[in-house]
Protein backbone atom coordinates (compact mmCIF):
# COMPACT_ATOMS: atom_id res chain seq x y z
CA UNK A 1 0.00 0.00 0.00
CA UNK A 2 1.24 3.50 -0.82
CA UNK A 3 2.31 5.41 2.28
CA UNK A 4 2.02 9.20 1.76
CA UNK A 5 4.56 9.78 4.52
CA UNK A 6 7.33 7.63 3.06
CA UNK A 7 10.43 9.67 2.20
CA UNK A 8 14.04 8.90 1.27
CA UNK A 9 16.05 7.97 4.40
CA UNK A 10 17.93 10.77 6.16
CA UNK A 11 21.08 10.46 8.22
CA UNK A 12 20.15 9.36 11.73
CA UNK A 13 19.84 12.10 14.34
CA UNK A 14 19.90 11.96 18.12
CA UNK A 15 16.72 13.74 19.16
CA UNK A 16 15.33 14.70 22.57
CA UNK A 17 11.59 15.35 22.69
CA UNK A 18 10.09 17.44 25.48
CA UNK A 19 6.41 16.65 25.91
CA UNK A 20 6.86 13.47 23.91
CA UNK A 21 4.45 11.41 25.99
CA UNK A 22 1.42 13.41 24.90
CA UNK A 23 -0.94 13.05 21.96
CA UNK A 24 1.22 14.80 19.35
CA UNK A 25 4.38 13.42 20.93
CA UNK A 26 3.40 9.80 20.39
CA UNK A 27 2.73 10.40 16.71
CA UNK A 28 5.93 12.38 16.21
CA UNK A 29 8.15 9.92 18.09
CA UNK A 30 6.95 7.01 15.98
CA UNK A 31 7.38 9.04 12.80
CA UNK A 32 10.95 9.97 13.75
CA UNK A 33 11.90 6.37 14.42
CA UNK A 34 10.47 5.39 11.04
CA UNK A 35 13.33 7.43 9.55
CA UNK A 36 15.90 5.69 11.72
CA UNK A 37 16.41 8.45 14.27
CA UNK A 38 17.26 7.72 17.91
CA UNK A 39 14.72 9.43 20.16
CA UNK A 40 14.92 10.27 23.85
CA UNK A 41 11.64 11.20 25.56
CA UNK A 42 11.77 12.98 28.91
CA UNK A 43 9.04 12.15 31.40
CA UNK A 44 8.18 12.46 35.07
CA UNK A 45 7.33 8.74 35.15
CA UNK A 46 8.74 6.48 32.44
CA UNK A 47 6.76 3.44 33.63
CA UNK A 48 3.50 5.19 32.74
CA UNK A 49 4.41 5.04 29.04
CA UNK A 50 4.95 1.37 28.31
CA UNK A 51 3.91 1.71 24.69
CA UNK A 52 7.02 3.86 24.13
CA UNK A 53 9.30 1.75 26.32
CA UNK A 54 8.98 -1.29 24.06
CA UNK A 55 10.27 0.59 21.01
CA UNK A 56 13.95 -0.26 20.39
CA UNK A 57 14.80 3.23 19.05
CA UNK A 58 13.11 5.13 21.89
CA UNK A 59 14.57 5.84 25.31
CA UNK A 60 12.15 7.13 27.94
CA UNK A 61 13.97 8.91 30.77
CA UNK A 62 12.54 9.96 34.12
CA UNK A 63 13.86 13.40 35.00
CA UNK A 64 12.88 16.82 36.33
CA UNK A 65 12.51 18.90 33.17
CA UNK A 66 12.16 22.06 35.24
CA UNK A 67 15.73 21.70 36.51
CA UNK A 68 18.39 23.14 34.20
CA UNK A 69 21.09 20.71 35.34
CA UNK A 70 18.82 17.72 34.77
CA UNK A 71 17.96 19.03 31.30
CA UNK A 72 21.62 19.57 30.48
CA UNK A 73 22.39 15.94 31.29
CA UNK A 74 19.76 14.81 28.77
CA UNK A 75 20.80 17.31 26.07
CA UNK A 76 24.42 16.15 25.96
CA UNK A 77 25.41 14.74 22.55
CA UNK A 78 21.93 15.53 21.16
CA UNK A 79 21.52 16.93 17.64
CA UNK A 80 17.92 18.14 17.85
CA UNK A 81 15.58 19.25 20.64
CA UNK A 82 11.84 19.32 19.98
CA UNK A 83 9.66 21.15 22.50
CA UNK A 84 6.01 20.06 22.51
CA UNK A 85 5.31 21.14 26.09
CA UNK A 86 2.08 23.04 26.58
CA UNK A 87 -1.01 23.23 28.79
CA UNK A 88 -4.59 24.19 27.98
CA UNK A 89 -5.47 25.07 31.57
CA UNK A 90 -3.64 26.08 34.71
CA UNK A 91 -4.28 25.36 38.36
CA UNK A 92 -4.80 29.02 39.18
CA UNK A 93 -6.55 31.81 37.34
CA UNK A 94 -3.92 34.54 36.86
CA UNK A 95 -1.81 33.17 34.03
CA UNK A 96 1.13 32.10 36.19
CA UNK A 97 0.77 28.44 35.23
CA UNK A 98 0.75 29.30 31.53
CA UNK A 99 3.81 31.50 31.95
CA UNK A 100 5.71 28.74 33.75
CA UNK A 101 4.81 26.03 31.21
CA UNK A 102 5.18 28.09 28.04
CA UNK A 103 7.54 31.02 28.54
CA UNK A 104 9.84 30.04 31.40
CA UNK A 105 10.16 26.40 30.37
CA UNK A 106 10.88 27.28 26.74
CA UNK A 107 13.50 29.84 27.71
CA UNK A 108 15.17 27.33 30.03
CA UNK A 109 15.20 24.67 27.32
CA UNK A 110 16.68 27.14 24.82
CA UNK A 111 19.40 28.25 27.23
CA UNK A 112 20.37 24.67 28.07
CA UNK A 113 20.29 23.65 24.40
CA UNK A 114 22.63 26.49 23.50
CA UNK A 115 25.06 25.71 26.33
CA UNK A 116 25.19 21.99 25.51
CA UNK A 117 25.82 22.55 21.81
CA UNK A 118 22.46 21.52 20.39
CA UNK A 119 22.24 22.78 16.81
CA UNK A 120 18.51 22.45 16.07
CA UNK A 121 15.43 23.45 18.09
CA UNK A 122 11.83 22.94 16.94
CA UNK A 123 8.99 24.52 18.89
CA UNK A 124 5.29 23.74 19.13
CA UNK A 125 3.17 26.88 19.40
CA UNK A 126 -0.47 27.43 18.45
CA UNK A 127 -2.42 29.17 15.74
CA UNK A 128 -3.83 32.35 17.22
CA UNK A 129 -0.85 32.95 19.50
CA UNK A 130 -0.30 36.71 19.69
CA UNK A 131 0.96 39.20 22.24
CA UNK A 132 -2.38 41.05 22.09
CA UNK A 133 -4.54 37.89 22.16
CA UNK A 134 -7.39 37.72 24.70
CA UNK A 135 -6.21 34.62 26.62
CA UNK A 136 -3.23 33.82 28.82
CA UNK A 137 -2.73 30.66 26.77
CA UNK A 138 -2.35 32.54 23.49
CA UNK A 139 -0.25 35.37 24.89
CA UNK A 140 2.25 33.07 26.62
CA UNK A 141 2.48 30.88 23.52
CA UNK A 142 3.35 34.04 21.56
CA UNK A 143 6.01 35.05 24.08
CA UNK A 144 7.58 31.61 23.82
CA UNK A 145 7.47 31.83 20.02
CA UNK A 146 9.25 35.16 20.04
CA UNK A 147 11.93 33.86 22.40
CA UNK A 148 12.58 30.92 20.09
CA UNK A 149 12.78 33.04 16.93
CA UNK A 150 15.08 35.53 18.68
CA UNK A 151 17.45 32.65 19.48
CA UNK A 152 18.02 31.73 15.85
CA UNK A 153 21.76 31.86 15.25
CA UNK A 154 24.19 29.18 16.37
CA UNK A 155 21.10 27.15 17.18
CA UNK A 156 18.69 26.91 14.24
CA UNK A 157 15.03 27.19 15.16
CA UNK A 158 11.63 26.61 13.59
CA UNK A 159 8.17 27.24 15.09
CA UNK A 160 4.93 25.43 14.22
CA UNK A 161 1.49 26.94 14.82
CA UNK A 162 -1.26 24.36 14.27
CA UNK A 163 -5.00 24.87 14.50
CA UNK A 164 -6.96 22.28 16.50
CA UNK A 165 -5.31 18.88 16.05
CA UNK A 166 -7.37 15.74 15.49
CA UNK A 167 -6.51 12.05 15.42
CA UNK A 168 -6.99 8.92 17.47
CA UNK A 169 -6.59 9.83 21.14
CA UNK A 170 -7.18 13.56 20.60
CA UNK A 171 -8.86 16.07 22.89
CA UNK A 172 -11.13 17.31 20.11
CA UNK A 173 -13.25 14.64 18.42
CA UNK A 174 -12.87 12.03 21.16
CA UNK A 175 -13.54 14.58 23.88
CA UNK A 176 -16.78 15.69 22.28
CA UNK A 177 -17.74 12.06 21.66
CA UNK A 178 -17.43 11.40 25.40
CA UNK A 179 -19.35 14.54 26.32
CA UNK A 180 -22.16 13.75 23.88
CA UNK A 181 -22.47 10.29 25.39
CA UNK A 182 -22.99 11.75 28.86
CA UNK A 183 -25.72 14.32 28.21
CA UNK A 184 -29.30 13.00 27.98
CA UNK A 185 -30.78 15.26 25.32
CA UNK A 186 -29.52 18.81 24.80
CA UNK A 187 -25.84 19.68 24.47
CA UNK A 188 -25.08 23.34 25.33
CA UNK A 189 -22.15 24.57 23.25
CA UNK A 190 -20.13 27.72 23.92
CA UNK A 191 -18.40 29.62 21.10
CA UNK A 192 -20.34 27.55 18.58
CA UNK A 193 -19.71 29.85 15.62
CA UNK A 194 -15.94 30.17 16.03
CA UNK A 195 -14.19 28.77 12.96
CA UNK A 196 -11.35 26.26 13.03
CA UNK A 197 -9.25 24.39 10.46
CA UNK A 198 -8.66 21.02 12.17
CA UNK A 199 -5.33 19.50 11.18
CA UNK A 200 -4.42 15.80 11.29
CA UNK A 201 -1.83 14.82 13.90
CA UNK A 202 0.21 12.79 11.39
CA UNK A 203 0.38 15.81 9.06
CA UNK A 204 1.74 17.89 11.95
CA UNK A 205 4.32 15.21 12.78
CA UNK A 206 5.34 15.01 9.13
CA UNK A 207 5.94 18.77 9.02
CA UNK A 208 8.40 18.45 11.90
CA UNK A 209 10.26 15.62 10.20
CA UNK A 210 10.54 17.43 6.86
CA UNK A 211 11.63 20.69 8.47
CA UNK A 212 14.36 19.17 10.60
CA UNK A 213 17.12 19.15 7.97
CA UNK A 214 15.71 21.91 5.76
CA UNK A 215 17.82 25.08 6.04
CA UNK A 216 15.02 27.02 4.36
CA UNK A 217 12.93 26.65 7.52
CA UNK A 218 15.48 28.16 9.90
CA UNK A 219 14.14 31.13 11.84
CA UNK A 220 10.62 30.75 10.43
CA UNK A 221 7.10 30.16 11.75
CA UNK A 222 4.60 27.88 10.00
CA UNK A 223 0.83 27.96 10.41
CA UNK A 224 -0.58 24.45 9.99
CA UNK A 225 -4.21 23.92 8.96
CA UNK A 226 -6.42 21.19 7.66
CA UNK A 227 -8.24 21.50 4.33
CA UNK A 228 -11.67 22.34 5.78
CA UNK A 229 -12.86 25.37 7.72
CA UNK A 230 -15.56 24.36 10.19
CA UNK A 231 -17.37 26.08 13.02
CA UNK A 232 -17.21 24.40 16.40
CA UNK A 233 -20.91 23.67 15.97
CA UNK A 234 -20.19 21.84 12.71
CA UNK A 235 -17.39 19.82 14.33
CA UNK A 236 -19.59 18.69 17.22
CA UNK A 237 -22.48 17.94 14.86
CA UNK A 238 -20.13 15.85 12.73
CA UNK A 239 -19.11 13.80 15.78
CA UNK A 240 -22.75 13.43 16.83
CA UNK A 241 -23.75 12.05 13.43
CA UNK A 242 -20.81 9.65 13.33
CA UNK A 243 -21.89 8.16 16.64
CA UNK A 244 -25.59 8.30 15.79
CA UNK A 245 -26.42 10.19 18.98
CA UNK A 246 -29.87 11.70 19.33
CA UNK A 247 -28.78 14.97 20.82
CA UNK A 248 -29.75 18.55 20.14
CA UNK A 249 -26.75 20.86 20.03
CA UNK A 250 -27.73 24.20 21.53
CA UNK A 251 -25.39 27.12 20.70
CA UNK A 252 -25.11 29.38 23.73
CA UNK A 253 -25.30 33.16 23.40
CA UNK A 254 -22.12 34.90 24.41
CA UNK A 255 -23.21 35.89 27.92
CA UNK A 256 -24.28 32.31 28.72
CA UNK A 257 -21.07 30.92 27.22
CA UNK A 258 -19.07 33.19 29.51
CA UNK A 259 -21.23 32.23 32.49
CA UNK A 260 -20.68 28.54 31.70
CA UNK A 261 -16.92 29.15 31.63
CA UNK A 262 -17.05 30.99 34.96
CA UNK A 263 -18.85 28.05 36.58
CA UNK A 264 -16.75 25.30 34.97
CA UNK A 265 -13.60 27.19 35.96
CA UNK A 266 -14.09 25.77 39.46
CA UNK A 267 -15.14 22.25 38.48
CA UNK A 268 -12.35 19.69 39.12
CA UNK A 269 -10.35 19.20 35.94
CA UNK A 270 -11.58 22.51 34.46
CA UNK A 271 -13.57 21.08 31.54
CA UNK A 272 -14.04 24.64 30.27
CA UNK A 273 -12.40 27.75 31.70
CA UNK A 274 -12.55 31.48 31.17
CA UNK A 275 -9.20 31.27 29.44
CA UNK A 276 -10.58 28.58 27.10
CA UNK A 277 -13.55 30.83 26.41
CA UNK A 278 -11.28 33.75 25.55
CA UNK A 279 -9.13 31.59 23.26
CA UNK A 280 -12.24 30.32 21.50
CA UNK A 281 -13.67 33.79 20.99
CA UNK A 282 -11.53 34.29 17.86
CA UNK A 283 -11.39 32.27 14.65
CA UNK A 284 -8.53 29.78 14.49
CA UNK A 285 -7.77 29.44 10.78
CA UNK A 286 -4.82 30.11 8.48
CA UNK A 287 -5.17 33.71 7.34
CA UNK A 288 -2.15 33.37 5.07
CA UNK A 289 -0.29 30.40 3.64
CA UNK A 290 -0.85 26.93 5.04
CA UNK A 291 2.60 25.71 6.08
CA UNK A 292 1.77 22.11 5.20
CA UNK A 293 1.91 23.06 1.53
CA UNK A 294 5.45 24.41 2.01
CA UNK A 295 6.50 20.91 3.05
CA UNK A 296 4.71 19.21 0.18
CA UNK A 297 2.07 17.75 2.49
CA UNK A 298 -1.52 17.46 1.30
CA UNK A 299 -3.73 18.27 4.33
CA UNK A 300 -5.83 15.32 5.44
CA UNK A 301 -9.58 15.96 5.85
CA UNK A 302 -11.32 14.80 9.00
CA UNK A 303 -13.60 12.51 7.06
CA UNK A 304 -10.61 10.49 5.84
CA UNK A 305 -9.69 9.24 9.33
CA UNK A 306 -12.16 10.22 12.06
CA UNK A 307 -14.92 7.72 11.12
CA UNK A 308 -12.40 4.91 11.45
CA UNK A 309 -11.28 5.56 15.02
CA UNK A 310 -14.58 6.93 16.37
CA UNK A 311 -16.76 4.09 15.13
CA UNK A 312 -14.94 0.98 13.90
CA UNK A 313 -12.08 0.68 16.35
CA UNK A 314 -13.67 1.03 19.78
CA UNK A 315 -12.82 -2.55 20.96
CA UNK A 316 -9.16 -2.14 19.98
CA UNK A 317 -8.96 1.32 21.56
CA UNK A 318 -10.29 -0.06 24.86
CA UNK A 319 -7.62 -2.77 24.79
CA UNK A 320 -4.91 -0.23 23.97
CA UNK A 321 -5.95 1.92 26.92
CA UNK A 322 -5.74 -1.10 29.24
CA UNK A 323 -2.35 -2.10 27.81
CA UNK A 324 -0.90 1.37 28.44
CA UNK A 325 -2.17 1.35 32.03
CA UNK A 326 -2.61 -2.28 33.15
CA UNK A 327 -3.65 -1.25 36.67
CA UNK A 328 -6.78 0.36 35.31
CA UNK A 329 -9.92 -1.76 34.99
CA UNK A 330 -12.15 1.07 33.84
CA UNK A 331 -13.48 0.38 30.35
CA UNK A 332 -15.93 3.25 29.94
Amino acid sequence: MFDPYTRPPQSARRITVLGGTGFVGHSLVHRLTDDGHRVKVLSRNREAHRDLLVHPSVEVVTTNVHNAEALAAEFEDVDVVINLVGILNEKGHKGEGFRKAHVEFTQRALDVARKTGVKRFLQMSALGAAIDAPSHYQRTKAEAENAVIASNGDIKVTVFRPSLIFGEGDSLTERFARLLARVPFAFPLACAETRFAPVYVKDVAEAYVRAMDDAGTFGKRYDLCGPDILTLHEIVEYVRKLQNRRRVIVPLPDFLAKLQAMVFEFVPGKPFSLDNYRSSSRDNICSGANGLHDFGIRPTPMDAVVPDYLTQRRPRRIYDRFRRNPRSTRFS
